[in-house]
């Protein structure tokens, strides 16, 4: 990948939007950007019309958020599928609709 500049700047637009860093970077050859520094390791893109984009990190639901109850059912189902243990296999074939 090309080495990207670096600059730090506090400068402010004229609609008020305040720029806290800017830096160049190149595309890879599959279309890739590192983003520096950055807080979020998800983001959703948002493609304009102009050429811009527009990121927007997106968090995953912590661990705190899920029911106690529930975390502990999910790592009791985990550990008896490591042990092997789990039901048979289901047979779908009677949902696939015939022609497809």
């Amino acid at each position: 990948m090309n080495a990207a500049t670096f600059k730090s700047t506090t400068a402010t637009t004229r609609k008020g939007i305040s720029i806290l860093r800017q830096y160049d970077t190149a595309a890879d050859a599959k279309n890739r950007v590192s983003l520096r520094g950055a807080k979020a390791k998800y983001f959703h893109v948002k493609e304009l019309s102009n050429g811009n984009y527009v990121l927007e990190p997106r968090v995953l639901v912590s661990p705190d958020a899920i029911p106690a109850r529930t975390l502990k059912m999910l790592n009791r189902s985990a550990a008896q599928l490591k042990k092997g243990k789990a039901s048979a296999p289901i047979d779908l074939s009677p949902f696939i609709k015939a022609g497809r």
